[in-house]
Order: C-alpha cells, then structure tokens, then sequence
C-alpha cells in the first residue's frame, strides 16, 4: 500500500508526512497557517511538484479560516497575499503556481462574502487534491503496458505517493504492475544532494512490498551496459511546449546514457506541468539551493568548509532524449499546446 503524504486535519489544517525525517521517522505535521505551509515548502517538509501545488491550495485555504466572518474585499486582498507568498517559495515547478492560478480564478468568481468564498476556497484545494490522485492512476494505466512481468525499471529521485496527492507519477505504472501481480524489480537511484531517492524512493518502495536496489548516481550507465535496465522512468517538475522538460539534478545525463545504450526512457507527469507557454527548456527558471546541501550529508560536512559548491535543483532534458510521455491523457509526444 503506498503512502498519503498529505490530508486534512480534524481542525482543517494540512497535514503533511514531513519528508525530511524519512527513513528514520515517519512524522506528520499539522500546518495551522499559510505561513506554515510555505516554509514547509520551502525547507522540502513537503515537495514534488503535484504535492507542492496541492499543499499551497491547501494552505491558502488554512490561511483564511479566520476570515470567514471578513466582508469580500477584505478576505480576497488577504487571500492575494497569501497566493504571492505560496508562489514565491519554489519558482521551477509549474504545478505550483498553476494550482494557485485556479484558486484565485475561482474565488473571483464566487460570489458573497467571506463565508461563501471559504466555502468555495475548500471545495476548490479538495478538487485538486482528488483530481491528482486520479491522475496518477491515469498515469500508471497509461505505462502499465510498459512494465512487464520480470521488468527492471531505474528512477531518479522521488515521484511516487510522497510527490503527489496519489500513488505518484514515475512511480504509478510499478505499483500498478505490482498490483497486477507482475514481478517488478526497481533500481533506485540515491540522486544526491538531498538523497530523495534513498530516503524517500526506497522507503516508499519497500513499504509497498515492491523490490528494489539502491544504486550511487554514477553506477547507472554500468548497469545499462550489462543491459540489466529495461526502461528510465523519471518525473518531472515543468514539461514545456516543445517536450522539453525540468526534473531533479542528474535527469539530463541519465536520459544521455539511455540514449546512448538504446534504453527506453519515459518523462511521467500529469497535465498540470505542462507549460505551453514557453516554448522550450530555456525559459524554464533553474531553483538555485543552498550550497550547504553538497557540502553536507545528514548534518556532517563532507568537503571543507572554504571550498565552493554549486548546487542547481533541477536539470532540463531535451525532448529529443525522450521516447514518450506519460500524462494522465495516455502516452503523448510533442508538442504540447494549451488546454
């Protein structure tokens, strides 16, 4: 059974499994506020780009409970605020600030005052939340085909239930496979700096019962020379028209070995993160992080102190290293055009 990484509270909070203390502890966290929700985004207690769009509508609708009893020009200035905060916390993944697009647009179109529009607010973030859940089963049918019985899939980074509001993107067609009853065998990639691969991808596989191996980064262009890979599949965080897309730091090379020892490589993502209006990977804005997080592993320095690090999040994939995308709308090829 996979994971649910996120939910309301009894008092209409958002709570959230914290990622950052997995595998050792499996914490979850009520976030009382907007406030709350932003830093959890942004010090990636929760992340993935569905999830993250998930918890800001979420948490723009915790950060309005008080204002239930506020006449409409009041609660939608607050609300205003609250959406340019949330959309400020993380600029790569489209998913965010489209899921805060759609909540403005549908307050604006409520009418009444500060009850009504809470109202509204609540039923919209519940919408999303439920919407994504059924695209990443939509996702999974769509790759199920691609995951045979006796199939080795290799992943970067974390897109399972952890992600998403479901059972995750890159990860749906493997659980549904398994579901099925359909031997699946994952490599894991540790995907450094912050290991959401080992912390996340691994825990949530093995607690689902589905095989996996760990691997260092580096060691999967060995694997696929002993032709031990069947298929990459990897998620991702902005798809632009063009196929283009951004994912975790290490997507792009792993997409150049692929190509290179004739592997099958699959870019898994709901409708939500495509972004038709740019045209290709080059308008999409890299999430620069702290420095820190090359520098350290689990709190312990690992290079000295005076030495510099670059630590861009996310990598873009040109749509020429792509063999298909898997959208909630089946197996898809570029271009993308606008809903």
């Amino acid at each position: 059974m996979s994971v649910q990484a996120i939910a309301w509270s009894p008092s209409g909070a958002v709570r959230i499994v914290d990622q950052r203390a997995l595998p050792e502890a499996r914490i979850e966290r009520d976030l009382e506020s907007a406030e709350a929700v932003a830093d959890a985004i942004r010090t990636l207690q929760v992340r993935g780009a569905p999830l993250i769009g998930i918890a800001a509508a979420m948490g723009l609708v915790a950060g309005t409970r008080e204002l239930r009893g506020a006449p409409r020009e009041e609660f939608l200035g607050r609300l205003a605020e609250l959406a340019r905060l949330l959309a400020a916390t993380r600029p790569t993944a489209v998913n965010l600030r489209w899921a805060l697009e759609r909540m403005a647009r549908g307050a604006a179109a409520t009418p009444g005052d500060g009850a009504a529009l809470w109202d509204g607010l609540r039923a919209e973030a519940t919408a999303i939340w439920e919407e994504d859940r059924a695209m990443c089963r939509r996702i999974g049918e769509a790759g199920l085909p691609l995951v045979p019985d006796g199939a080795t899939v290799l992943t970067h980074c974390n897109a399972g239930a952890l992600a998403t509001g479901g059972i995750g993107t890159a990860l749906a067609p493997i659980y549904l496979a398994h579901e099925a009853g359909r031997r699946v065998h994952v490599f894991v990639d540790e995907t450094r700096p912050v290991l959401q691969g080992a912390r996340l991808t691994a825990w949530e596989l093995a607690h689902a019962g589905i095989a996996c191996t760990l691997i260092a980064d580096a060691a999967a262009g060995s694997l696929m020379r002993q032709a031990k890979v069947d298929l990459v599949i990897v998620g991702a965080d902005r798809i632009a028209a063009n196929g283009d897309f951004a994912n975790k730091i290490g997507t792009y090379p792993l997409a150049v070995l692929s190509l290179h020892h004739g592997v099958p490589f699959y870019c898994a993502a709901p409708s939500s993160t495509i972004d038709a209006a740019l045209g290709d990977g080059d308008g999409i804005p890299i999430e620069q992080r702290s420095p820190d997080e090359v520098k350290t592993v689990a709190g312990r320095p690992v290079a000295p102190a005076a030495v510099e690090a670059l630590n861009p999040a996310f990598d873009v994939t040109p749509a020429r290293y792509v063999t298909g995308y898997l959208t909630d709308r089946g197996l898809r090829k570029p271009p993308f055009a606008a809903d």
